[in-house]
């Protein structure tokens, strides 16, 4: 029996601009929430093996680095970010469509701050070139509820999946005594509210 389900030998996962400006512009949702879920998607490709693309825009503007952690977790990719220069559309820059094409997958994990401009069009660029795509809502934000309600459904209209960081890491492990359930039980053990 085949299933839809993502594995860790079939994603990659895409990180899109949370950077310290970016993230501080958002208001739809809990902003140490939303940075805690993207630090837990990169925490979980390195576990798992799984390529992870970053990217970022404009770091010398008010978009500002990206999040430092990201360089503690994932040393190589935090190097190797596409920092582009402007352009909205991450798939848009041919260093960033090459560095996901690179990975060799065909589903993609993305997230992205802010939801309304930096997922959206990425995202429904990936579903036009034959991706399978699922956003991953909570690690993301934008700068009102209504904006961001609004790119959630057109990303999900377009035929992408709309996931939260807990579903997609249990999606992922499948089962809690794999390799890959073990290796994510401390990452989902640490989202737990207090």
């Amino acid at each position: 029996m085949t299933s839809n389900l993502f594995t860790p030998e079939d994603t990659a996962i895409l990180l899109i601009d949370h950077q310290v400006g970016t993230m501080s512009w958002v208001r739809s949702g809990d902003r140490d929430e939303m940075k805690a879920n993207a630090l837990a998607l990169a925490k979980a490709a390195k576990a798992l093996g799984m390529p992870l693309v970053l990217t970022s825009s404009l770091e010398d503007h008010q978009q500002g680095p990206l999040a430092e952690e990201l360089k503690d977790i994932a040393p190589e990719e935090y190097a190797n970010r596409i920092q582009r220069v402007g352009v909205v559309n991450a798939l848009e820059d041919e260093n960033f469509a090459a560095a996901v094409r690179g990975t060799g997958r065909k589903n993609l994990v993305v997230a992205g701050v802010t939801n309304d401009v930096c997922t959206v069009y990425p995202t429904l660029t990936a579903l036009q070139d034959g991706y399978r795509v699922q956003v991953v809502a909570d690690a993301g934000g934008s700068m009102s509820k209504l904006a961001d309600d609004v790119a959630l459904r057109r990303m999900e209209n377009a035929g992408a999946g709309i996931t939260s960081t807990n579903m997609i890491l249990t999606e992922l492990a499948r089962n809690w005594a794999s390799a890959a359930g073990e290796a994510l039980i401390p990452i989902v053990g640490a989202l737990i509210p207090q």
